[in-house]
């Protein structure tokens, strides 16, 4: 039996590390172009599976509808042959839900949190929750992998995990 109750912590690179990397523009930049340009230089690694999966890493634009809270999660996915980038185009708030575990989701390791302008950068096999965008529709620029092989595995949790997420 598991009864959660989520609410959102601040998100920063060092709670996050454990699934995955921040992406965030916060770290002194490399200026380029005549000075022009300021360049925040390699904020995440893009991974497409090992050499004997075919895989590129595309750009992918997702459009995230608001979510009502409080909110009852019923499932988790994860990414087996490759990374997942979740960027957002504007700075408003959005919801990371994530956990560790090998086979299915480890209940006693999810950690919600909140961010408003980072991305995150989940690696191959991190259990996360698909976009929760909470206040208006967002869209965010998504970086993963296409090809062959299944690269999404989904978790149902069974009737008696009940794990809500509020404000």
């Amino acid at each position: 039996m598991v009864n959660l109750t989520l609410k959102p912590e601040p998100l920063t690179a060092d709670s996050f590390a454990p699934y995955g990397e921040l992406i965030s523009a916060r770290d002194t930049p490399i200026m380029i172009n005549e000075g022009n340009t300021e360049r925040y230089h390699r904020l995440g690694n893009v991974t497409t599976g090992g050499e004997d999966q075919q895989g590129q890493a595309i750009l992918s634009i997702f459009r995230g509808q608001p979510r009502s809270l409080p909110m009852t999660i019923k499932m988790m996915e994860r990414h087996p042959l490759g990374s997942q980038a979740f960027l957002p185009a504007s700075d408003e708030p959005y919801l990371v839900l994530v956990c560790l575990g090998d086979k299915e989701p480890d209940p006693s390791t999810f950690k919600l949190f909140i961010a408003q302008g980072e991305g995150v950068n989940y690696p191959a096999n991190c259990w996360h929750h698909p976009l929760l965008a909470i206040n208006k529709v967002s869209d965010f620029w998504i970086v993963d992998r296409m090809g062959p092989g299944n690269n999404l595995e989904e978790f149902f949790f069974p009737d008696d995990w009940q794990i809500q997420i509020q404000l």
